[in-house]
């Protein structure tokens, strides 16, 4: 609900500086909101001047300026979704922004997780974005980060399996996705669908989504979009704070314990917290899926310290994972594929067990970040900030010497950023910064094969600037950056003869934006973005089988042949013809307005991409095991079109309904054929009833949400995989798409919840699932062996400590 409150402000102007007159209607007002507990400035809050018409936005930096005043004081009546009612009294200088605080008004149980509200960082303001806030994602602290983000419209995720799950947004995953981590571009495994970000959703403060091309102020790998990860903010002053929690699944038995602390004092502050899980065999609504379970232990903390305009920070995070992949997915031949591929329930099913059995992934992942920000004006800031992570990676497959990783992996990424936000100038708020990034990748010895991505070093220099310009309620934005990536390569060839290849990019990114306040209550935003991408290592170079039933061949691995349409026998190097980056042009639109008791947001893109990288199906080859479907990566010219809309409607002071729909469409426009593995449309509506009163709780929330999900009509063809082997389809890597099953039905979800809070324990109990339906996710690659998981229900508890003064 809008809070409306009033603030009355005694305003003395400097008469003989300003030579006004009271009838001439001359007199100005500014000044700066900020919020009591963070500082930091609030934009989009309403500023009325009662008895007039006079009215204004504070822009992204707080502030507000008001002018054609008729009287030298004057009533304040300001407005902000999610305030307390406050008044407070000022004296006003011309020459000043003197800052009016406002404190949140807390609630146990927000109706809306999903918010717009926060501040966006310079070279975003434009694009449309979202965000997950903490008291959302405790929910339930079991389920992976692409699962978390899903929530937002137009945000989906692809899997492989339960626990391997990596975030969609408009179309787009993997390496166009840049996962910012406490301001560090998160390191790992990022290639194929197989790898998942390392991040505990326990240890964020805050997610936000961005959805539009943000390279400018990220990076290339934010070619689609970009996803914001912080941390505690390690907030001053603040009494000290502890939870502890834990919660039961019963859909894999599963079984979760969390705990942080934190406490901030005059000049400095700290935050610790952990979180260990563990679920076994997940099960599919008539059968158990075997070796889904995972067991996931991570650790995370905080320091910070204030020395006068310098604050210094440090930042450390561990995650270790035990993944296990579906059994059933591992075919010894191509009749074995042929065999699961028809067979409506899986070929391996074994009682349930918290046992994790290959295939399976070990991961680690060290984060380690210093930080120095030193604000020598009000609003201007200079920022050091340098990474180092560590990856480790094993994969282990169904062979003779199972306890041997078919991968072995150490991924050490440094990462160095210098960032200054400057002073206004005449008007110009703005951000400019260079960045330093470097990666070490390495295969360990003594997995007996044949390294599936070979070493590499990679080093890119970036420098950035983005301003922005406030003119009579528009707000213009823009941005350039130049990236220079050179990598080295070292592998071997099928004869185990080793190659190497050295290649570099420089390009330029882009971006223009627009945002016009054109009423109180409706806000556009336009932002077109030019990004680019350099082909990963992967996608160049992969080559061979990787913990499934399919091979794989990079970009760099493979030319048509005569005899069997493909081979695999000649490695190729990086040239501007037969591997060009991909560069992207997105052109994304936000329409935000409030009438009374409705919102409505309603977002349109469209993305055209030159040189687009996927992987697709293009034959059965021979293998170590016998016959098997291969998979290539394939470059094309690709557009999507797509639109979000998202409907929000207080029907009562205690009932609130949010529907949103998801329409995504996309085309290899140089064959003019369909592109595999996209997001079919989604629509979903959550009703929340949050009474004042009930029985003993404090608080409560029950919360009904069901969706829909279409069957992807846009899915290539279909070719049997018994037609492959038999050789009734003769296929080359220059043939139609195709797929090996039907893109599956439709499906429809219930899910329910109840949150309470009683003093300092708060509850919830959810059911997902709740009819137990039987369906199979089309950006599931075990949608080929399996049905999703059935009926689950989530109980958690919590127990929180606030000490009354630090």
């Amino acid at each position: 609900m809008k809070k409306v409150f009033f603030i009355m402000f005694l305003l003395g102007l400097n008469t003989s500086m300003y030579a006004q007159n009271i009838d001439s209607c001359n007199f100005e007002l500014k000044g700066v909101i900020l919020d009591v507990d963070t500082k930091e400035a609030l934009p989009f809050v309403q500023v009325n001047v009662k008895g007039t018409t006079n009215y204004t936005l504070t822009d992204s930096k707080g502030e507000f300026y008001i002018k054609e005043l008729c009287k030298e004081y004057n009533t304040l009546l300001i407005s902000r979704l999610g305030y307390c009612d406050t008044t407070c009294h000022h004296f006003h200088h011309p020459r000043k922004s003197l800052p009016i605080y406002l404190k949140k008004e807390e609630s146990a149980l927000e109706t809306v997780t999903i918010i717009a509200e926060k501040s966006k960082e310079n070279g975003t303001e434009s694009i449309a974005q979202q965000s997950l806030d903490k008291e959302f994602l405790s929910a339930d602290l079991t389920q992976s980060l692409a699962s978390a983000l899903s929530e937002v419209d137009g945000v989906t995720f692809t899997s492989v399996g339960t626990n391997v799950q990596l975030p969609v947004i408009h179309g787009l995953y993997g390496n166009r996705i840049l996962i910012l981590n406490n301001g560090i571009k998160h390191g790992f495994q990022n290639w194929g669908r197989e790898h998942a970000p390392e991040i505990d959703v326990a240890s964020a403060n805050t997610i936000t989504i961005v959805k539009g091309a943000a390279g400018v102020r990220y990076g290339p790998e934010a070619l689609g979009g970009a996803i914001v990860v912080e941390s505690d903010p390690l907030l001053l002053n603040k009494p000290l704070r502890a939870k502890i929690g834990t919660g039961f699944q019963t859909n894999g038995r599963g079984y979760f314990v969390n705990s942080d602390v934190g406490q901030g004092f005059k000049k400095w502050s700290y935050h610790l917290g952990g979180n260990y899980t563990r679920i076994g065999d997940r099960h599919a609504p008539d059968y158990s899926l075997s070796n889904t379970g995972k067991i996931e232990k991570s650790f995370n903390a905080g320091f910070r310290y204030q020395l006068g305009d310098i604050s210094f920070k440090l930042y450390y995070s561990f995650v270790d994972q035990n993944l296990a992949l579906l059994r059933a997915s591992v075919a010894e031949s191509a009749n074995a594929f042929v065999e699961a591929i028809n067979a409506e329930e899986p070929r391996f099913i074994k009682p349930f067990s918290y046992d994790i059995n290959e295939p399976n992934q070990l991961v680690q992942h060290h984060l380690g970040k210093v930080e120095i920000d030193w604000w020598y004006s009000d609003d201007a800031r200079l920022t050091f900030r340098y990474g180092k992570q560590l990856n480790k990676r094993q994969e282990f497959d169904v062979r003779r010497n199972a306890d041997k990783p078919i991968i072995d992996l150490d991924l050490i990424t440094d990462d160095f950023q210098l960032e200054w936000k400057h002073p206004s100038w005449s008007g110009l708020d703005g951000l400019m910064g260079l960045q330093v990034f470097t990666q070490n990748n390495d295969n360990n010895p003594g997995t007996g094969t044949t390294a599936f991505i070979p070493n590499y070093n990679s080093f890119r220099f970036s420098a950035f600037l983005v301003e922005s310009l406030e003119r009579s309620g528009n707000t213009y934005e823009a941005g350039i950056r130049l990236d220079h990536e050179y990598n080295n390569i070292r592998g071997r060839e099928t004869s185990q003869d080793i190659f190497r290849d050295e290649y570099q990019f420089t390009n330029l990114t882009a971006s223009l934006g627009y945002i016009r306040q054109i009423s109180i209550n409706t806000t556009f935003r336009s932002n077109f973005g030019l990004a680019w991408r350099t082909p990963n290592v992967a996608e160049l170079y992969i080559f061979g089988q990787h913990q499934g039933f399919k091979l794989s061949y990079g970009l760099l691995r493979y030319s048509p042949s005569v005899e069997n349409g493909l081979n695999t026998d000649t490695i190729f190097t990086v040239n501007a013809e037969n591997a060009p980056p991909e560069r992207g042009y997105k052109w994304i639109n936000e329409w935000r307005t409030q009438k009374k008791s409705n919102t409505y947001t309603l977002t349109a893109y469209a993305h055209y991409i030159q040189n687009f990288i996927y992987d697709r199906p293009v034959a059965v080859v021979g293998g170590v095991r016998g016959p098997l479907p291969a998979f290539i990566f394939v470059q094309a010219n690709s557009l999507f079109l797509g639109t979000d809309f998202t409907w929000q409607k207080k029907w009562c002071e205690s009932l609130q309904g949010t529907f949103g729909f998801s329409y995504l469409w996309s085309r290899n426009v140089q064959k003019d054929e369909a592109l595999i593995n996209q997001a079919p449309i989604t629509t979903s509506y959550k009703l929340a009833w949050s009474p004042k009163k009930l029985w003993k709780f404090q608080s409560s929330q029950l919360s009904l949400k069901p969706s829909y999900t279409f069957r992807q009509f846009q899915a290539p063809r279909t070719i049997p995989p018994e037609d492959l082997v038999n050789g009734t389809v003769n296929l080359t890597p220059e043939s139609e798409i195709f797929d090996f099953k039907d893109a599956p039905a439709g499906y429809f979800l219930l899910d329910i919840a109840w949150r309470v809070q009683i003093k300092q324990f708060d509850a919830s109990f959810a059911v997902q699932n709740l009819f137990n339906a039987r369906y199979r996710n089309y950006l599931n690659e075990m949608r080929y062996f399996a049905d999703e998981p059935g009926r689950n229900f989530l109980f958690t508890i919590n127990y929180t400590f606030n000490s009354k003064s630090n």
